[in-house]
């Protein structure tokens, strides 16, 4: 059993509220890809309700903004799920239905093993990276940080910025 795993947070703005028909396509293959994510392998995790998806949480007290929060075994496992299959296909598509915005909008971490993190967690990370950019507490798949490393070595990314 490994000590970390990556916590990964998105949030997003919708352009439309959620059930317009204009957010058809993405609402109807929600359920499809958090299927896809929960059989991937490397997966751990993810915040959902009771309707098995998490569109109906609260991020930032912001109505327009959706989240998804999960974790995963690593870097190599989120990233093989992103890219490939039904999900590259969505994420694709994704100025369809969101807004473009200038400030980051996903980060990730690492978490000791077992640990799920919180909506307000997800919110301090991200927050933290859009104040110092990426650092051992938040950072990005561009630009990130092996487990347990600390604040100490934030000049020492493990992988650097493509």
């Amino acid at each position: 059993m490994t000590a970390y795993e990556l916590a990964q947070v998105n949030i997003a703005r919708l352009k439309w509220p959620l059930d317009t028909p204009l957010l058809k396509d993405f609402v109807d293959n929600l359920d499809p890809v958090n299927a896809d994510a929960d059989a991937a392998d490397g997966f751990v995790w993810r915040l959902q309700s009771d309707e098995g998806d998490a569109t109906a949480i609260s991020v930032f007290d912001d109505p327009w903004l959706i989240v998804n929060l999960s974790v995963w075994r690593d870097t190599d496992a989120l990233t093989a799920f992103m890219y490939q299959g039904r999900h590259r296909e969505m994420l694709s598509r994704r100025r369809e239905w969101f807004e473009r915005v200038e400030e980051a909008m996903t980060t990730l971490w690492w978490v000791p093993a077992g640990h799920r993190p919180t909506v307000t967690e997800a919110e301090d990370r991200l927050l933290h990276l859009r104040a110092h950019g990426p650092t051992p507490y938040a950072f990005t798949l561009r630009t990130s940080f092996l487990p347990g490393e600390t604040q100490d070595s934030a000049d020492r990314p493990a992988t650097s910025p493509a």
